[in-house]
């Protein structure tokens, strides 16, 4: 066995492996380093002045995104939605659709509208929606009901209920 193998590795051994790093570019060094005179900075400009620095948002002088974008006041008003936290959001199931999918009677829990292809987003509530009729009564299980969703299911002679989250 080796010296090598016998090395304990910990912080005090690391080092890069050979021939990844390179030795630090020497600039303003004269003509023939090729990086004399303007020492690779060009001529002129933001970037060739002295505590230039290539910030991270920095759009060439052009106005910067934030400052671009509208100023939204409020945290749960329609203008506020791109950054609204507080919004609460639901994924939209019509009558229609729970009608052409399910048989007449049948009882419609999440996992079966998951099954048939409705409401299928993870761990966002589902909401019926009015649009459409019912032929027969269906016991239907959701996060929310519109008024008019109910009052069709309920006419039909089904029952809408509400699954807490």
């Amino acid at each position: 066995m080796s010296s090598e193998n016998n090395e304990v590795i910990g912080l005090h051994s690391l080092r890069p492996a050979p021939g990844s790093t390179k030795p630090r570019k020497r600039v303003g060094r004269g003509h023939g380093s090729g990086m004399g005179k303007t020492s690779g900075r060009g001529h002129k400009g933001a970037g060739s002045r002295s505590g230039a620095k290539d910030r991270t948002r920095f759009e060439g002088g052009q106005t910067p995104i934030q400052a671009r974008m509208r100023k939204l006041r409020g945290p749960n008003k329609k203008t506020s939605m791109p950054f609204e936290r507080f919004r609460t959001e639901t994924q939209p199931v019509n009558l229609d659709d729970i009608a052409e999918r399910f048989e007449s009677g049948a009882e419609v829990t999440l996992e079966a509208l998951k099954a048939k292809g409705l409401g299928q987003r993870k761990d966002v509530p589902v909401k019926v929606l009015g649009r459409g009729e019912l032929t027969g009564p269906l016991t239907i299980h959701a996060h929310g009901f519109s008024a008019s969703a109910k009052a069709a299911i309920e006419a039909a002679g089904g029952t809408a209920v509400v699954v807490e989250a």
